[in-house]
């Protein structure tokens, strides 16, 4: 069974209600509910998600929706090591640098994410939530 990452845009695409990407995350979230795939975030992604959210809803919502988010994913932790490696990453993003490395130590085997030209020096398969789904269809 694969081990996904999911990068931060793609949870925000789902519970934002992104009207352009929700479908694709929808199909992504529903694999793993019934148990195709293991999702999996980095602890970065429920802090972002968080505050991103709670800047449109009230806090008792956003931690409603996290705690059914909480349902679908394993929430990975962010240690010394992965920031270590995340200030020394070509990545010029740091989150994603964050993302990846979470990714790498946790033996996850796919990211997906809608940025893949920041993820372009990857060793792991890095694609778009729809191009996942297509593959699994």
């Amino acid at each position: 069974m694969d081990r996904v990452l999911v990068d931060t845009n793609i949870v925000l695409d789902l519970l934002g209600k992104r009207e352009k990407f929700l479908p694709e995350a929808q199909r992504l979230f529903t694999m793993s509910d019934k148990n195709k795939i293991n999702l999996y975030v980095s602890s970065l992604t429920f802090a972002n998600t968080h505050y991103i959210l709670s800047q449109k809803l009230k806090i008792n919502n956003v931690r409603k929706v996290l705690r059914q988010l909480k349902v679908l994913v394993t929430v990975l932790p962010m240690d010394d090591k992965i920031i270590e490696l995340s200030l020394d990453s070509d990545f010029k993003d740091f989150e994603d640098a964050i993302q990846y490395h979470t990714a790498i130590e946790n033996d996850i085997n796919i990211i997906v994410t809608r940025n893949l030209k920041d993820f372009k020096n990857a060793k792991i398969p890095v694609m778009t939530a729809k191009e996942y789904t297509k593959l699994h269809e």
